[in-house]
């Protein structure tokens, strides 16, 4: 990468340059370069040239499905409109998320506040106020403007899309449901073209919970009953090795997750898991982004569960569960998601929520992809499921047979961590592992147990498609983080999927509590909330400071003495009609990604990476001295360069001089925008009247980035001359001397 040095003298203000620190949660913002955006909307909109946003058509608004026509008067309400961002605010957030993951970067977790990243790669006034003013104009209501500034949330009605996007809204019955869906790919006038990526979403084709949940036990089970186990906390502590760091102190204390829902619970509910599990008291704050849905059937348990296990894993953190309302057309999931992230709710976000990658409209993709890239850039992790249909992430789980080899396209965002599914394999000997009693946190696990691939699909024996997500993304390119790791190159160039994986089989199903009664649910579902705990373990044990995108880590970690990676060496996630993806051995597979964790290896291996390019300052003025007249002023010109990782600001300062003699920076402090690189700075001296005669040595020293650099220079305070004196080389205008005549300048 090129870097370029900023020529200060040429800035009349550094005060948008400082890096400040923020808040107890050292968030610490990059510098706030202005917004690069150009205003795509600079011509009058004209609603006769319109233009057509293609791929934003659900793939089951067909024909066979038709009903007839939606009620003109339905009210759709709070759509999302994402705006895209300038070709030259792509690059720069593409060139900062790297930055951030770089240990030699100047922006090594440097975050972003929601408010900075919309600043910097949002739309800009212009663009903002034209086409909001085209949404009213059109009769639309505008809701929100979130601090991104890639959304708006607006509403209306059903005969306002078709008017306005030329997108007329159609109701059809699919598997004996009724849905709303527009028919035609939505259009916009031209001169919003560079603008609009789309709308989110004109349909009410909802994201699947990756749930498998069993009937509610009627008595409190025996937690290790023959062949049969469940999971409680105690358990996965002493699976996935997290009684180390338990032993130490460390539970999360300090973090927060924020956990994305469209119902909301019961906090009675969550009380009684903890008492149960011999958890510390601390309840989920449930955050209601607009109206509440209540409880809404399944939904319920799935905000539950995740509430819990959460919470389980890393017992002190601070849970909020962030609930939204579906409506009309817009998924409560993406209006969850949307607030969690333009409001920096939690430093770990968990998503237990899916849809195929090819069945999300262009828009859709657009929205999770920006959201991940901004969650990242505002250093918070996010951990998404990768799905319960195996490799046919198009087909419910509960299908006899996948319809085409798919991903589940909320986790294939290189931006966000993907979470795969195991299931343990105690290979026929379940003493070994398993206590025929329980402790009194019902704990009934001796030690780790062996993993394979989870499939308990009819492929495996089991019924439907049940199993692990996994496969390669068709939308997004393979990172380098993750090309660079043994078995990844199987994706091709592609995006692979899931990143890791936890305990996700009914086989050792996860204990619950929902309406009083006990439950026992799996899927990855469960692993996505659990790795979400896990790490904010890693937050907590390393200052409670942000990680951002865990992906880098993860990977680079998986490639370093001391892996604390568990991967399946059996197994894979083929289901009926999908061949899947096979747990062939090497660091990586399409089928658990990573593998599972042993969470005291992870927590203890994370540390901040090795700086091989430690920073340097140095300190060079062009001249060793300087010298004044007195009641006159001098300039020192010097040198201030950075080397290797140096970052943050660099504070000038000078000692000795003597008095009557004043100092002036050109810039101070100074925040350099590259490392290496020669910053030229000024110093003016000037002597006020009784400034002694003499010379006077001096000390100027410059510090930042823990250290310090000095130089000595000598000052020379001479008396100011007669003006007219030969020697003057003053342009001062002379009076003759007394008694002789003036000098006379012949004009022409």
């Amino acid at each position: 990468m090129t870097r370029m040095c900023l020529n200060l003298r040429a800035v009349s203000s550094l005060a948008a340059l400082l890096i400040a620190a923020c808040g107890a949660n050292l968030r610490v913002e990059a510098p706030p370069i202005p917004s690069q955006s150009v205003p795509s909307t600079a011509n009058p909109i004209d609603n006769s040239h319109m233009t057509i946003l293609p791929g934003n058509v659900h793939p089951l608004a067909r024909a066979e499905f038709y009903l007839g026509p939606a009620n003109p008067a339905m009210r759709l309400d709070r759509m999302l409109l994402v705006l895209n961002s300038s070709p030259a605010q792509q690059a720069d957030l593409d060139a900062l998320l790297a930055a951030q993951q770089d240990p030699d970067s100047p922006l090594y977790h440097r975050w972003l506040t929601p408010a900075a990243f919309g600043a910097r790669f949002g739309a800009s006034d212009a663009d903002l106020a034209q086409v909001t003013a085209w949404l009213a104009s059109q009769g639309f209501v505008i809701e929100e403007i979130p601090a991104s500034r890639r959304l708006i949330a607006f509403s209306g009605s059903a005969a306002q899309i078709s008017a306005a996007f030329r997108a007329p809204l159609r109701m059809y019955r699919v598997n004996g449901t009724d849905h709303l869906a527009n028919a035609e790919d939505p259009q916009i006038p031209i001169a919003l073209s560079g603008l609009v990526a789309g709308i989110v979403s004109l349909h009410d084709f909802r994201r699947t919970s990756q749930l498998r949940a069993l009937s509610p036990l009627s008595t409190r089970p025996d937690y290790s009953a023959g062949a049969t186990h469940y999971l409680f906390p105690a358990d996965f502590a002493t699976i996935y090795d997290l009684d180390p760091l338990f032993g130490a102190g460390t539970n999360g204390a300090g973090s927060s997750i924020a956990i994305a829902a469209r119902s909301n619970i019961k906090l009675g509910d969550v009380e009684s898991f903890r008492s149960m599990a011999a958890l510390p008291a601390n309840d989920p704050t449930v955050i209601l982004t607009g109206s509440d849905p209540g409880l809404v059937t399944r939904d319920q348990t799935e905000s539950t569960l995740d509430a819990e296990w959460a919470g389980a894993i890393a017992p002190a953190a601070r849970v909020n569960l962030v609930v939204a309302a579906s409506t009309a057309t817009t998924d409560g999931i993406d209006l969850a998601t949307a607030w969690i992230v333009n409001h920096a709710a939690a430093q770990v976000v968990s998503v237990s929520y899916g849809s195929c990658e090819q069945d999300m409209g262009a828009a859709e993709l657009a929205l999770y992809n920006s959201l991940w890239r901004q969650a990242a850039a505002q250093g918070m992790s996010v951990f998404v499921s990768s799905g319960d249909a195996g490799a046919a992430a198009c087909s419910a789980p509960t299908a006899g047979a996948g319809s085409k080899a798919a991903v589940n396209g909320l986790c294939s965002s290189p931006y966000s961590t993907c979470v795969g599914g195991t299931e343990f394999d105690e290979g026929g000997d379940s003493a070994r592992y398993w206590s025929s009693s329980n402790s009194g946190a019902y704990g009934s696990a001796l030690s780790y147990i062996p993993e394979q691939v989870w499939n308990e699909s009819a492929s495996n024996g089991g019924t439907g498609l049940w199993a692990s997500g996994g496969g390669a993304s068709t939308v997004y390119a393979q990172p380098a983080w993750q090309a660079n790791v043994e078995g990844a190159t199987a994706a091709g160039d592609m995006r692979a999927v899931p990143d890791v994986s936890l305990s996700a089989a009914d086989h050792d199903g996860y204990f619950a509590v929902e309406n009083g009664s006990n439950w026992i649910a799996s899927g990855t579902s469960v692993s996505a909330p659990a790795f979400a705990g896990i790490m904010a373990l890693v937050l907590e044990a390393h200052l409670d400071a942000p990680q951002g995108n865990a992906n880098p880590r993860l990977y680079a970690l998986a490639t370093l003495p001391g892996n604390p990676f568990r991967s399946t060496p059996s197994g894979d996630n083929g289901v009926p009609g999908i061949a899947g993806y096979s747990a062939t051995g090497a660091t990586y597979n399409m089928a658990t990604g990573l593998g599972s964790v042993d969470a005291a290896l992870l927590v203890g291996a994370w540390s901040e990476t090795p700086q091989t390019n430690p920073p340097t300052l140095i300190l060079a003025p062009v001249q060793q001295s300087i010298t004044l007249v007195q009641s006159g002023s001098a300039i020192l010109d010097f040198t201030a360069t950075t080397g290797g990782s140096f970052a943050g600001a660099i504070t000038f300062s000078v000692s000795a001089l003597p008095a009557h003699i004043t100092a002036t920076w050109s810039a101070n402090p100074l925040s350099p925008s590259a490392s290496p690189c020669t910053y030229p700075v000024t110093l003016t001296l000037a002597a006020l009247p009784g400034a002694a005669i003499g010379n006077f040595p001096f000390v100027i020293s410059a510090a930042g980035d823990g250290l310090q650099a000095q130089q000595s220079v000598t000052l020379l305070v001479e008396p100011r001359t007669n003006p007219c004196s030969r020697l003057s080389l003053l342009p001062t205008r002379c009076m003759p001397p007394i008694g002789r005549a003036p000098i006379r300048l012949n004009r022409p």
